[in-house]
């Protein structure tokens, strides 16, 4: 934690006669916990947003005779986490929502399924609830059966009430929840004069998972297992800030080798979903060749994962207190023939994608994130980082191994889909060069330790790089070695809205593109 920024809000805080100001907690390493009176929740939303802290995400938890609510920050690499206390009987709380625009949706989420409500919140409607539940029914709460009570039918959520717009010349336009192929549902409702963009309204958490539920109760192995499966396609970033949480609050310290190993299993990832969207944006606007060819390398890989660690998509790779797979002898030599092969491949296209002309027609100028709207957003990873945003959690609150390897985080300034296009293009590259660099110093030595016991109330926090940005998680254990709570936070839930703001004044048409540029995950979302 920065002294200078942490002193800075402190005093802030301390001027505006929030109580407890003195009191900082204690660390959740990486991050400063700092406890407020539950009336002095907005003001300090409203002090952290005038210090140029970014608001990174909200959970609760059920601890019987109180309601802990946490918010998290982060400024400069720095991460702090606000923490008040309710009753159940009394569960209100200032909405931090006017201060960050990312707030909106999480505090509804919190609303939904703990029954905590947000005054000041600018948007009553429910949000991860649908029908599923009845109005006073709160499925995080520790009384509520995992299991539940399902109808035999949900009712449709028909009643909804997205924006209206009206005028002549003004019409609406459905689509989902039910897509075409095999992507999960979501629904985006459009208003549109002629072919442009008006306004267009998400809805999504069609497949609500129950994933923070299903935690309760679990040991280390079988909470890494489900973090593994919050969002498929990044089943390393997930498994890995659990399991990191999850040792922090053990006190465990992994074995160098096993922390180089995870970052090539991350850095696998990165390559191999960077491969699939490259080619998947090259589709969107007809140009099958470069679909074919991103897919062609993209399965070289996946097949090289089986070959190297036994699953083509490296789940269940990392394990509490390691990995649960090592290197061969003779793998470091063929996994850097295949970098090679790869980057040269990647200069071949790179001269085809620059000079086709209907390529450049169809990303340059579509859905533009403005700069200023990214920081307000909070927009992460490539997304925030085609909008000017510089933020990577390796290099900015660097954990092993990449606390100990020196790359570029690429950035471009236009925002738009072309600069999406580019930034997973070069991030590709800086990923092949760190794979290198990883194999290049990979430590002798163990891939795992003993898992030891924490006690009961150990908290742990930690923040990896997803490929597609931050990925948050917190775990506190419970007696016995079982998970009392835990709360993933996919970049894909700050990424979202942005969809939503890039499109406007675009052409109906040219959604799909804009759509894909930004990549959000169904699942990452709906937990």
């Amino acid at each position: 934690m920065s002294v200078d920024s942490l002193t800075s809000l402190r005093l802030k805080l301390a001027a505006q006669d929030i109580d407890n100001v003195s009191s900082v907690h204690r660390f959740l390493s990486p991050a400063m916990v700092l406890q407020l009176d539950a009336r002095d929740w907005g003001k300090a939303a409203e002090i952290t947003k005038s210090e140029h802290w970014r608001w990174a995400g909200i959970w609760a938890e059920d601890r019987g005779a109180e309601l802990v609510v946490n918010a998290c920050l982060e400024h400069q690499g720095s991460y702090l986490i606000l923490r008040t206390l309710l009753t159940p009987e009394r569960a209100i709380l200032p909405s931090q929502a006017p201060h960050y625009w990312a707030a909106d949706r999480p505090e509804r989420h919190i609303r939904d399924l703990f029954g905590i409500h947000f005054e000041g919140h600018p948007d009553p409607r429910r949000w991860i609830r649908h029908q599923a539940w009845d109005e006073n029914v709160f499925p995080l709460r520790k009384h509520f059966a995992a299991a539940g009570t399902p109808p035999g039918e949900t009712p449709p959520d028909r009643d909804y009430p997205f924006l209206k717009a009206e005028g002549a010349s003004v019409y609406e336009i459905p689509v989902g929840p039910v897509h075409a192929g095999i992507i999960e549902p979501g629904h985006f409702r459009f208003q549109a004069v002629g072919e442009t963009v008006l306004h267009l309204e998400e809805r999504l958490g069609y497949v609500h998972k129950g994933i923070e539920k299903l935690a309760e109760g679990r040991d280390p192995a079988g909470l890494a297992r489900l973090a593994g499966r919050v969002s498929g396609d990044t089943t390393v970033g997930h498994t890995w800030a659990a399991c990191m949480a999850m040792e922090r609050a053990a006190g465990i310290e992994i074995p160098l080798r096993a922390a180089y190993l995870r970052g090539l299993l991350a850095e696998r990832e990165r390559v191999i979903n960077h491969l699939w969207d490259l080619g998947a944006l090259c589709n969107d606007v007809g140009f099958a060749f470069g679909h074919y060819q991103f897919g062609r390398l993209r399965e070289q890989w996946l097949r090289e994962n089986q070959l190297h660690f036994g699953h083509r998509l490296l789940m269940d790779r990392i394990v509490p207190g390691g990995v649960a797979v090592d290197l061969g002898p003779d793998a470091a030599g063929t996994m850097g023939r295949s970098i090679a092969a790869l980057r040269g491949e990647l200069d071949e296209l790179l001269t085809i994608l620059d000079s086709n002309s209907s390529l450049e027609d169809r990303f340059l100028g579509a859905g533009v994130l403005s700069t200023e709207l990214a920081a307000a957003l909070g927009a992460l990873g490539f997304v925030g980082r085609s909008s000017g945003q510089t933020f990577d959690v390796r290099r900015d609150a660097p954990y092993a191994p990449y606390d100990r390897l020196t790359f570029n985080v690429p950035t471009e300034s236009q925002g738009d889909v072309a600069s999406r296009f580019w930034v997973r293009y070069k991030e590709l590259r800086v990923g092949l060069r760190l794979l290198e660099a990883l194999l290049e110093g990979l430590p002798e030595g163990m891939v795992a330790v003993p898992w030891q016991i924490p006690p009961e109330g150990a908290e742990g926090f930690a923040a990896v790089e997803g490929w597609r940005g931050e990925i948050l998680c917190y775990v506190r254990f419970g007696a016995g070695n079982a998970i009392a709570r835990y709360w993933p936070r996919d970049p894909s839930i700050v990424n979202w809205p942005a969809l939503e703001k890039l499109v406007l004044g675009n052409i109906v048409p040219d959604f799909p593109v804009c759509n894909k540029s930004v990549n959000g995950s169904y699942s990452g979302h709906d937990l």
